[in-house]
C-alpha cells in the first residue's frame, strides 16, 4: 500500500506493478530490485507520515535485512486511556532490556500535541468569553425587566412586600429565561454536533495543515452537563447584581414612574 501523496506523484493506482530498489550495506553492490504490486492507497492526513512510508509485510523486510521470523525493527504498544500515557511509557521502559529504546507518542511527535495543547487553552478562553457574555446578555435583559415594572414595584412595596420577596420575582423570571436560552442553546448546538459526526458536512480548507480532512466532534456527556450547570450557576449570581436595584427604588418615586 502506497499514500495518496505518493500514488499521485507517481501517477500509481490499483493494480499497477512499480520497482523498488534497496541499497545493500556494502555500497559496491548493486541495489536489490523488487517488483511489488499496488494493492491499496491510504491516506492518514499526515503529510510527514505519507511522504515517507508504505505499507507492506513485514516478511519483506525481514528477508532484506536477513532478519529471523521473530525479529522486528519497532512495535507499538496502544492504551485505552490517554491520562496513562506517561505512566505507561515508564512501565515499558523497565520492561525493555538496554539494548532498546522506548518512545512516547507524545515524545516522538512534540509538535503536534503542543499544537493541540495550544487548541485546549484556546476553548477554555472562548467559554469563558461565552459565559461572560451570556451573563452580560441576562444583567441587561434584568434590568429591561425591572425599569418596565418600576411602577409595580412600587405598588409591590407600598403593599408591604419585601425586598427579598420582590426580588425573588424578578430573579425567577430571569432564570426562567436561561432555562429557556439554555434548552434551544443544547437542541441546535448538539443538533450541528451530531449531525456533523455522523455525515462530517464540515471540513478544513486545507487538511495538510491540520492533519485531518474531516473536522471531529467529540461529544462528552460530562462536558454538557457540567457545561450547562456551570453556565447556568454563573449567569445565576450574575443576577444578583441587578436585583439590588429593587433595594432602591422608593415605593412614592416609583408609583409616580412613566
Amino acid at each position: 500500500m502506497v499514500s495518496q501523496y505518493f500514488a499521485e506523484r507517481l501517477q500509481l493506482k490499483v493494480g499497477d506493478n512499480v520497482n523498488t530498489y534497496f541499497i545493500q550495506d556494502d555500497l559496491n553492490k548493486a541495489p536489490r530490485s523488487i517488483n511489488y504490486t499496488i494493492v491499496g492507497i491510504y491516506n492518514s492526513g499526515f503529510k510527514e507520515f505519507d511522504e515517507l512510508y508504505a505499507l507492506g509485510d513485514i516478511r519483506h523486510i525481514q528477508r532484506l535485512n536477513k532478519w529471523e521470523d521473530n525479529q522486528i525493527g519497532h512495535f507499538e504498544v496502544f492504551i485505552e486511556d490517554y491520562n496513562a500515557l506517561e505512566t505507561k511509557t515508564k512501565e515499558v521502559f523497565k520492561a525493555t532490556p538496554s539494548t532498546l529504546n522506548t518512545t512516547s507518542v507524545k515524545q516522538k511527535f512534540y509538535s503536534v500535541f503542543e499544537w493541540i495543547g495550544i487548541f485546549d487553552k484556546n476553548i477554555a478562553g472562548i467559554i469563558g468569553i461565552m459565559i461572560i457574555v451570556a451573563g452580560i446578555n441576562m444583567i441587561t435583559a434584568l434590568l429591561v425587566l425591572i425599569l418596565e415594572r418600576t411602577q409595580m414595584i412600587g405598588i409591590l412595596k407600598a403593599l408591604g412586600n419585601s425586598n427579598v420577596s420582590i426580588r425573588k420575582i424578578f430573579v425567577y423570571n430571569a432564570t426562567y429565561l436561561i432555562l429557556v436560552g439554555l434548552f434551544w442553546g443544547n437542541l441546535i448546538g448538539l443538533g450541528l454536533l451530531f449531525a456533523q459526526k455522523h455525515f462530517g458536512f464540515l471540513s478544513f480548507p486545507n487538511p495538510e495543515q491540520y492533519y485531518m480532512k474531516i473536522i471531529p466532534v467529540y461529544i462528552s456527556l460530562e462536558y454538557i452537563i457540567a457545561l450547562n450547570v456551570g453556565t447556568f450557576i454563573l449567569c445565576l449570581l450574575m443576577l444578583l447584581i441587578p436585583s439590588c436595584i429593587i433595594t432602591k427604588i422608593s415605593p412614592v418615586k416609583a408609583i409616580r414612574f412613566e
